[in-house]
């Protein structure tokens, strides 16, 4: 067959060899462009998930397979590459843990390569490998590793192949590597997602810092009014959260402070957003959620926390939070700065402490929550003497 080949090729005439060259710089400068689009999609979101999610759309897409998934470490310091929920079109196994020990041989060998590699290559490798198992599993048809400076930050699986006409099962060295190509961009993204994800995350409730918060919630609110949807933030503050410090000291204020980040955390949806804004204050957006979806997600959230009994020590404590909620809405409440969006949650916020606490109030920007925050406080002052 090369031989035909060679044959066909010495007997083109220059006009067709000319086209020939040119079809092919097409397709490079047209794969080239890819790869510049794959980049900008990779770097336009510094929200982990929607970047994973994003690689291996982009993989199954270029390289024609029916899934993928991605191993990676999540957590600093982590034992493990994970499979966790990082995957797309590939059948899992319950009855198997989808982790592979950074310290094994695999994770060893994959670091120190610089190919791509299909599931026999590696079974030759390691024959007794359990990682390799792990990996059979999922039936694929590559693993590429994710690379940057000599450091491995994920772990690529591809899927099966989509049976296309003239396309082969196997891939071509050109396809190998293009996926390489798209690895080596997803490690960068990976590397900075994480450095990210690190640097915006408060240690202790494991929620968003008040920044990142600030940054998303800016992007969500440009979104909401070029699509004309609805957004809502709702602000919490413990209420007395001082009591817990002065009378059984700050490990215990800090042992409330991660009660309440676990239920806020638990009851709002992958897409939301939760915060610790700062002390005992949480942040929470909903995306594309109104007055009624707001309110209903604020008071399970505070209904939860009410009913919670919190041992500490030997000692039964009870908790209550208040909250403020504002609505971003093109028509009613068309504010496109996300400082004004959470200083309108704050000024509800301070109407329910004023007002008995433990409840939820919602700024209507026609009344003027401000003024009436202040003649609430007014009048309170004045039955109080």
């Amino acid at each position: 067959m090369a031989k035909k080949n060679a044959i066909s090729a010495k007997t083109q005439t220059p006009a067709a060899k000319e086209k020939q060259v040119i079809a092919e710089f097409e397709k490079h400068i047209y794969d080239l462009q890819q790869m510049l689009e794959i980049s900008k999609s990779f770097c336009s979101t510094i929200e982990f998930s929607p970047l994973i999610e994003s690689i291996l759309y982009v993989a199954m897409a270029q390289m024609r397979v029916t899934g993928a998934g991605l191993f990676i470490s999540e957590e600093f310091g982590s034992e493990y590459f994970k499979l966790s929920e990082n995957y797309s079109g590939i059948a899992i196994d319950p009855t198997i843990e989808y982790k592979i020990g950074i310290d094994s041989p695999l994770i060893e060998f994959l670091s120190s390569s610089s190919s791509v590699f299909d599931l026999h290559e590696l079974s030759e490798k390691f024959p007794e490998s359990q990682e390799i198992k792990v990996i059979e599993s999922l039936n694929p048809s590559l693993i590429v590793p994710l690379m940057l400076k000599n450091h491995l930050n994920g772990i690529l699986v591809m899927g099966e192949r989509i049976f296309v006409k003239n396309l082969s099962a196997d891939y071509t060295t050109y396809e190998k590597n293009e996926i390489q190509t798209i690895a080596s961009l997803a490690s960068v993204a990976v590397h900075n997602a994480s450095l990210i994800d690190q640097s915006t995350t408060d240690m202790m409730t494991k929620l968003r810092l008040k920044f990142y918060f600030y940054n998303i919630l800016e992007d969500k609110l440009d979104s909401a009014f070029f699509q004309e949807q609805t957004l809502s933030v709702i602000m919490f503050d413990i209420d007395f959260f001082k009591k817990f410090n002065d009378t059984y000291g700050h490990a215990c204020g800090d042992y409330v402070l991660k009660k309440v980040a676990e239920i806020i955390s638990d009851s709002i949806r992958e897409e939301d957003l939760a915060s610790r804004y700062g002390g005992e204050e949480f942040t929470v957006l909903l995306c594309n959620a109104g007055k009624d979806e707001a309110m209903l997600v604020a008071e399970r959230i505070r209904k939860r926390i009410e009913q919670t009994t919190v041992f500490y020590e030997g000692h039964n404590m009870q908790i209550t939070i208040s909250g403020g909620i504002s609505v971003f809405n093109v028509e009613t409440n068309p504010v496109r700065s996300a400082k004004i969006l959470v200083d309108q949650a704050d000024k509800a916020l301070y109407v329910s402490k004023r007002t008995g606490r433990n409840r939820v109030t919602v700024f209507d920007p026609s009344s003027q929550n401000e003024n009436s925050a202040k003649e609430t406080e007014s009048i309170l002052e004045k039955t109080n003497s």
